[in-house]
């Protein structure tokens, strides 16, 4: 009976040591540690810039990296739409980020302003980029409502429109134009429907005219 005691504590004791050296190993020591931070998606923001916001060292323990705030912290930078971050066992830690896009140019006077298809200001150029359509706004913000209905056009115009577009105007949300490369200008509305828009509009081209109102899709004037 003792015997079968000792046995019994000696099973529990190896167990437990076991158990201690694998929690050890795993959230303590660095033989689990993070040895690799591997970036992917990148193309514009250098990986090294992303390392440095993500903030771990080199040997923490892989179990015990934040991932939510490695997430956040990769996500503050200007040029990340969003960013995940996962453990790659035994020692890498990858961040996958998306980055923003320039989606088009907003004079500012005698700067422009590049934004994404949020209307995040990515930078300000003095000379604007000629692949970019130009956004004519008030106030070029994410939280300008103009400025949301303008980019919600510019996505949906099929890309042989938006390769014709010379500028949108968005004076109001339900006052968009656009002016065309060849002179031609286009009553648009509000952003609702924008999709049918545009391939109303793709149609209607192909008649005779300088102006084009495709506000109400159902019926398309051409003067």
């Amino acid at each position: 009976m003792r015997r079968a005691v000792r046995r019994s504590a000696l099973a529990t004791l190896l167990t437990g040591g076991v158990v201690g050296v694998a929690t050890w190993v795993v959230f303590f020591s660095p033989v689990l540690g993070v040895r690799e931070v591997e970036i992917t998606g990148n193309g514009r923001v250098p990986a090294e810039e992303l390392r440095q916001a993500a903030g771990v060292r080199t040997g923490t323990p892989l179990a015990t990296v934040d991932l939510a705030g490695v997430e956040g912290r990769v996500r503050a930078l200007r040029a990340v739409e969003s960013a995940t971050v996962d453990r790659v066992w035994p020692g890498t830690l990858r961040i996958s980020v998306v980055e923003r896009v320039p989606a088009a140019a907003v004079p500012l006077g005698v700067a422009t302003a590049v934004i994404d298809r949020y209307g995040v200001v990515l930078q300000q150029v003095t000379v604007a980029p000629p692949q970019l359509p130009v956004l004519r706004v008030e106030r070029a913000a994410a939280d300008d409502p103009a400025t949301r209905a303008g980019l919600t056009v510019l996505r949906a115009l099929p890309g042989d429109l938006l390769g014709r577009l010379r500028e949108l105007r968005a004076p109001s949300p339900r006052s968009i134009t656009l002016k065309l490369t060849d002179g031609r200008s286009v009553t648009w509305g509000d952003a609702r429907d924008s999709a049918r828009k545009g391939r109303v509009l793709l149609a209607a081209l192909a008649k005779p005219g300088k102006n084009y109102d495709v506000s109400s899709p159902e019926v398309v004037t051409v003067r």
